[in-house]
């Protein structure tokens, strides 16, 4: 049997299972049909099964166990984690760019600066095992390298972008980091004590973006969008706190957050489609933002 042959047959056992657990025989005979279909061999039997199911673990971490009351095969993973959805949105792109050798026909792949995740491993070993980190950053507003040394506490995605959350030992400051912006990784041999009452979730609980906490409550923000716009801020809400007040004319949503850099800039960023309703500060924020922006056509 080809390696093809047998990476194929660990994709279609995983799609598979994704849809509902399964029998042993129902999973052969799928293997089964699919071979007719394709005109490859798939077939396999149990102890080659189980070296699938090995690999498949290895490869692509995700984990199929037997439930011996159903007598079926499942993935185990609880599919409401946002670990679930990302390991498979993985497993599907990965799928996609190995059908083919040659793919540059028939997708167009955005064109974009490395994103730093070649860092991911690492930071996540020192994270776990409490090992400081140093390294050299460069900030977006200038090209001026600095050496940090930090004691990381976890790791944020935010809109394609990944961050480290440390505490940097210079000023003893919380700070967000863009993967990206740093270069020459080490992780040193220094323990660190993680602080007892920093929780990640907690932290970024109330902020839109990467930006940390600039105030001691977060504020309650209302706005109203277009009736365009708010088909688009319905099917993908701004911030996990989003409730509807109204949905007629326009689209009028209520928000608490935190209003950081990246909170208005987003709010910016829907133009004539949005009014900023409260508090009366943020909605003569971007007021005046508009009005500086309107100068510069001057």
């Amino acid at each position: 049997m080809s390696q093809r042959e047998s990476t194929s047959r660990c994709i279609l056992i995983i799609k598979k299972l994704r849809k509902f657990p399964a029998t042993y025989n129902e999973i052969a005979d799928y293997l089964a049909l699919e071979s007719e279909i394709q005109g490859y061999n798939y077939n396999v039997s149990k102890r080659t099964f189980q070296r699938d199911l090995e690999d498949i673990r290895s490869l692509y971490n995700i984990d199929i166990q037997y439930d011996f009351s159903l007598r079926k095969y499942y993935i185990d993973m609880d599919q409401n984690e946002p670990a679930y959805e990302r390991i498979m949105e993985a497993f599907d792109t990965f799928n996609a760019l190995n059908v083919s050798d040659r793919i540059s026909d028939c997708i167009h792949f955005e064109n974009r600066r490395p994103q730093g995740t070649e860092h991911l491993y690492g930071l996540l070993h020192a994270i776990k095992n409490k090992f400081q980190i140093q390294f050299t950053y460069v900030k977006y507003y200038n090209d001026k390298k600095s050496l940090r040394t930090v004691s990381p506490y976890a790791l944020k995605e935010f809109r394609n972008r990944w961050y480290v959350i440390a505490n940097d030992l210079g000023d003893d400051k919380i700070k967000t980091f863009a993967l990206d912006r740093l270069s020459d990784l080490i992780i040193t041999q220094q323990h660190f004590v993680s602080p007892g009452n920093f929780d990640i979730q907690q932290y970024f609980k109330y902020c839109f973006g990467i930006m940390a906490p600039n105030a001691e409550e977060p504020s309650e923000v209302v706005l109203a969008f277009s009736e365009f716009q708010g088909k688009y801020i319905k099917s993908l809400p701004l911030h996990h706190t989003q409730s509807i007040i109204e949905d007629d004319k326009e689209l009028v949503v209520k928000l608490k957050v935190f209003i950081t850099e990246d909170f208005t800039m987003e709010l910016l960023s829907y133009g004539d489609h949005l009014r900023v309703i409260k508090p009366q500060s943020l909605a003569d924020e971007i007021k005046e933002m508009h009005r500086a922006a309107l100068k510069r056509y001057k």
